[in-house]
């Protein structure tokens, strides 16, 4: 059985920012009434380590190959994602308190991509994924959602 996470920021000031699409793809696998464990992380996301370590103590039969951690990535243009086992981005504060809490990078990494930044007047990462998405990002990012949800599905 899978394992499903998305990682996010808790509360209602977060929950239209690029660094919560792991809670928007969570809520749309969660219409769909899966029988895999579907969940939000509950903590903030540079402390994602601690919700994933206590998940592993609760289901101690859990497999880290059958974790599945949906999160933003800023090495992934806006309209795309990637399902990869043991890979993530450059750099993500919250996968590497995962790793650190873990010990292993060794899961499935569903990267989705949110960077729209303008090439010319690049915002700097950090305050970019606290920014909330643009309506038009919005249309392009539930087409996103739908085909990730559709790859975990099956």
């Amino acid at each position: 059985m899978k394992v499903i996470v998305g990682l996010g920021n808790p509360g209602i000031k977060y929950i239209n920012n690029r660094h919560n699409v792991g809670h928007m793809v969570i809520d749309e696998l969660q219409r769909l009434k899966l029988k895999d464990k579907v969940l939000k992380s509950d903590k903030y996301m540079n402390n994602s380590g601690l919700f994933i370590k206590k998940l592993s103590e609760k289901y101690p039969k859990m497999l880290v190959s059958d974790l599945y951690i949906i999160h933003d990535d800023l090495d992934i243009p806006l309209g795309s994602f990637k399902i990869q086992f043991g890979k993530g981005p450059k750099v993500h504060n919250g996968l590497n308190d995962i790793y650190e809490k873990i010990d292993t990078s060794e899961f499935w990494h569903v990267r989705v991509g949110v960077d729209n930044r303008d090439p010319e007047n690049r915002v700097n990462g950090y305050d970019y994924v606290l920014e909330d998405f643009t309506n038009e990002e919005k249309i392009i990012l539930e087409k996103v959602i739908k085909q990730i949800c559709n790859q975990l599905v099956n």
